[in-house]
């Protein structure tokens, strides 16, 4: 199994999961078509990390990138980035910035 991550990605984590959900399990040709298709703002950022994923597939371990799917998709949560707006009366709201790390394994398929 081959990784790649994406680490203090400026995305929500909850918002990646739905797009992570969309390509586990599928091929390398259908995940990168089901991404570019996909109109989520996390979308460019898991097709780089996918494509991240298939290239160290190919350079380090000689796999052939059309016998590859997504074996493991997952995100996990980063640090938040607090910010605050200003409201009515002198008070003082948090806006909370989430940040993800994104993680994409590929591995071969077992022919059986």
């Amino acid at each position: 199994m081959v990784t790649a991550t994406a680490k203090y990605v400026r995305v929500a984590p909850r918002k990646a999961r739905q797009v992570i959900e969309l390509i586990r399990g599928k091929s390398v040709k259908d995940a990168r078509a089901i991404l570019m298709l996909t109109p989520r703002a996390a979308s460019p950022v898991v097709g780089k990390v996918l494509a991240s994923a298939v290239a160290n597939a190919e350079n380090n371990n000689d796999l052939v990138a059309e016998d590859l799917y997504v074996a493991q998709a997952f995100v996990d949560e980063g640090p938040t980035l607090r910010r605050f707006k200003p409201r009515a009366m002198g008070r003082a709201t948090r806006i909370r910035k989430r940040t993800s790390h994104i993680t994409v394994s590929v591995d071969e398929r077992k022919e059986s």
